[in-house]
């Protein structure tokens, strides 16, 4: 039973849920989708983009470690029997149960699953920003000037609205590179406004963030927030100028407006403890698209699993799931081992932060995501069950 196009209600077909989105969050909302509804949903998947990027490892590239995964989206909706629309949504009627795509299309719908993500801006002028992708020019380029002593004093930062950890990852590979070559001399900080570094992890993550900076001689600046690099000076607020040859900087985040989908000032939909988008009835949201404040793979795809589960029990008329309870887990890169960081943001679970040489999940690594680690991994080894449904246009 499900509402068609017009809002009404009618039997003898599946249940047709639109997913807007060909990210983390969408891909694990599809396959989440999947596992608890079986054939009795079909998956319209909307991206502008062919590609899945998955970009945590690209923090690894300027220095010789780590790449981009590239997943072709089509192949992947048809792996998962869901039909792939290359093409962006441009509103939503909720009421109507009707999608605008920006190439003109208009199409019926029970569900919808916001997955667009944030759009990534420069966020400090006069710094490189890292994109989170490939770039020769920019963090490359920062690396091979550290390695010849054409730079010598270099500054990470993390903007507000972004994940913090690519800065302190990049400073560590930066270190880790610096001392494999015996290039001595080099110095390198990161500007945070964080009050403690990678505070989201709790206080024990925290002080071993803080004494692995310190035994790599990097300096931490913290409760400050970059403003604009010029003429070899990083302003802050509050403070004064530092000294900088150099600045790198994370993206700054701003969501991505679908008309009849209410934001804030920023950008990012707000919805329920079940992922609903606030006064709407059949528009969920996941990942880096919502106001949840932080913007992590992990923390997407528990939002896009949690939105399938209540989709599925709102069908079945069970009671609904738990509200969000999100489970943070990160793979710090520090050019040496990696390192695992855990902890629960609501807290009230036992001990809530924790560091460990070794994974404490499922699928190590920075992969993310309960379906989408493995359906992942099954690709890449050939393993491709379901329908090969491909391109819609």
């Amino acid at each position: 039973m499900e509402r068609d196009g017009a809002g009404e209600r009618t039997i003898g077909r599946r249940v047709r849920v639109a997913i807007a989105g060909g990210g983390v969050a969408g891909l694990e909302a599809m396959l989440a989708l999947r596992a608890q509804l079986g054939e009795a949903v079909a998956i319209d998947l909307y991206a502008p983009r062919r590609d899945f990027a998955y970009r945590p490892l690209a923090v690894g590239e300027p220095f010789g470690g780590g790449r981009v995964l590239e997943y072709d989206l089509a192949r992947l909706a048809g792996s998962a029997g869901a039909a792939f629309h290359p093409a962006s949504v441009l509103a939503i009627d909720d009421k109507r149960r009707r999608v605008l795509t920006r190439e003109g299309a208009e199409v019926g719908f029970d569900y919808i699953v916001v997955a667009s993500g944030a759009r990534m801006l420069a966020a400090i002028p006069g710094a490189v920003t890292f994109w989170g992708v490939s770039d020769e020019g920019g963090v490359g380029a920062i690396s091979r000037g550290l390695l010849d002593g054409g730079l010598r004093r270099v500054v990470f930062t993390v903007p507000a609205s972004s994940w913090p950890f690519p800065p302190y990852e990049l400073a560590l590979l930066a270190d880790a590179q610096l001392r494999r070559a015996g290039v001595e001399g080099a110095e390198l900080a990161i500007v945070t406004p964080e009050d403690a570094p990678l505070r989201l992890f709790g206080p024990r993550a925290s002080e071993w963030v803080a004494e692995l900076l310190a035994e790599r001689g990097i300096e931490i600046l913290t409760g400050v927030h970059p403003v604009r690099f010029e003429s070899g000076r990083l302003h802050l607020a509050p403070g004064e100028p530092i000294a900088a040859d150099a600045v790198v900087s994370a993206a700054r985040l701003e969501g991505r407006r679908i008309a009849g989908v209410p934001s804030d000032e920023d950008g990012f939909i707000p919805i329920d403890g079940h992922g609903r988008v606030l006064g709407m009835e059949a528009t969920f949201a996941a990942g880096d698209v919502t106001s949840f404040p932080v913007k992590q793979g992990g923390i997407a795809a528990q939002q896009a699993d949690l939105v399938a589960e209540t989709i599925a029990a709102e069908l079945s008329g069970a009671e609904p799931p738990r509200p969000f309870d999100p489970v943070l887990r990160g793979t710090l890169w520090t050019g040496e081992r990696p390192r695992f960081l855990y902890s629960r943001l609501t807290g009230g679970h036992g001990e809530t932060s924790i560091v460990s040489d070794r994974a404490m999940w499922e699928h190590e690594g920075k992969i993310v995501g309960q379906h989408l680690a493995p359906f992942l991994e099954a690709q890449a080894n050939g393993d491709r069950p379901g329908a090969q449904t491909g391109v819609v246009a």
